[in-house]
């Protein structure tokens, strides 16, 4: 399915106000325009928000920022400006979802915060999204996503070798703590508006939702007094079954043999000695073993024997490879497309937004330039 009409989607109607930057609130509210609602960027003059000066650009503006602002508009005012502020009070009035990023109180002290909206607009669905909530002992704490999982434990939990540690590749606070829950929350508190008739603000803290993803490990160690660490646990780099291996070439097999058939299995393929398929009596033994065995050949050697035992364990890919995989071309993945002020066009961010709930994917879309849509957002009626 390439998606639906811009009229049909699940969210057209809905107006955003979005004061976020970077990469939480800006990739929340590209899962909000994916899926049909007009998100209004607020930025201030000149500069505009901090992405837009990353690198590598393409065209005008940087690639990351393009890739989290496809189909948005851009309205570029001075919030320190109470002239200026007064151009906010109509849309305000008309918005739906107001998602800002600020550390708390900053909103309040602009005069739009969540009280200050919601005696203009009592429905609005006000979403702030910080490190540590807007309440609590760190409220005043600045952070990124390596301070949020390393206060809350996940971090501890795989980080490789403890002499050379290895940075997450993935921003696990920033989109599981951040977007995921704001998006979430947003969509519950639109299905509450329309029981209730009542807007609400949502306090979306990403160090708190990180303990969501570790539900394993809690469990476990409440129930048992055994507490999971980095490269001690089934998980985190303990077991035989669940492990990265390399091979000759400077690739590497991801095994996730977890279940015994699959573990039986992967043991048959590569050829292990029977002494180390229980690999519950010696599993450091079993990872020597298995790790000699693996390096022995290079990956496109695997691929094949590993890809015929169907046993959870394949050869990594790189990013580029994983983008040439026909199996994420034939999903749709890439369908989308963005273009920026050149002409040039790229594939769009995939978001998890369901195909039919997505516009056309031959509609090519560009993100805004600073105060792109001055003009227009602030004309309209």
């Amino acid at each position: 399915m390439t998606g639906t009409s811009a009229s049909a989607q699940p969210l057209s109607g809905i107006k955003v106000l979005d004061f976020s930057t970077l990469l939480p609130g800006p990739m929340a509210t590209l899962f909000l325009v994916e899926a049909g609602a007009q998100v209004i960027k607020i930025e201030r003059p000149g500069d505009g928000e901090e992405m837009r000066s990353y690198e590598p650009k393409w065209g005008r503006e940087p690639a990351s920022f393009a890739m989290l602002n496809r189909g948005k508009q851009s309205l570029a005012l001075d919030l320190k400006s109470d002239r200026q502020l007064e151009f906010l009070l109509p849309l305000i009035r008309e918005a739906d979802i107001v998602v800002e990023q600020f550390r708390p109180g900053v909103m309040d002290r602009l005069g739009l915060g969540y009280d200050a909206m919601a005696l203009v607009n009592p429905g609005i669905i006000y979403c702030s999204i910080t490190g540590y909530g807007q309440t609590g002992d760190r409220v005043e704490k600045t952070g990124h996503d390596l301070n949020y999982i390393g206060d809350t434990g996940l971090l501890s939990l795989s980080m490789g070798p403890e002499a050379n540690p290895t940075v997450p590749p993935f921003l696990a606070a920033d989109i599981a703590g951040g977007t995921y829950p704001a998006v979430v929350n947003i969509l519950l508190a639109l299905l509450n508006r329309e029981k209730t008739g009542e807007g609400t603000h949502l306090d979306i803290a990403m160090a708190d939702n990180m303990f969501m993803l570790m539900w394993w490990a809690i469990g476990n160690g409440l129930a048992s007094g055994f507490w999971p660490a980095n490269g001690t646990s089934l998980l985190t780099g303990g077991s035989p079954r669940y492990q990265i291996y390399p091979t000759s070439d400077g690739r590497h097999v991801a095994v996730a043999a977890l279940e015994q058939k699959f573990w039986d299995g992967f043991c048959e393929a590569v050829k292990l000695a029977p002494e180390f398929h229980n690999d519950q009596s010696d599993p450091a033994g079993t990872i020597e073993a298995v790790r000699s065995l693996i390096s022995e050949f290079p990956g496109y050697h695997w691929e094949p024997i590993l890809a015929q035992a169907n046993c959870c364990c394949t050869v990594v890919k790189t990013l580029p490879e994983a983008m040439r995989d026909m199996h994420f071309h034939g999903r749709g993945l890439f369908d989308h497309t963005l273009v920026n002020e050149a002409g040039d066009t790229l594939p769009a961010t995939p978001v998890a937004v369901a195909p039919q709930f997505r516009d056309d994917a031959s509609v090519e879309k560009a993100a805004p330039g600073v105060g792109a849509h001055n003009d227009i957002v602030l004309n309209q009626k």
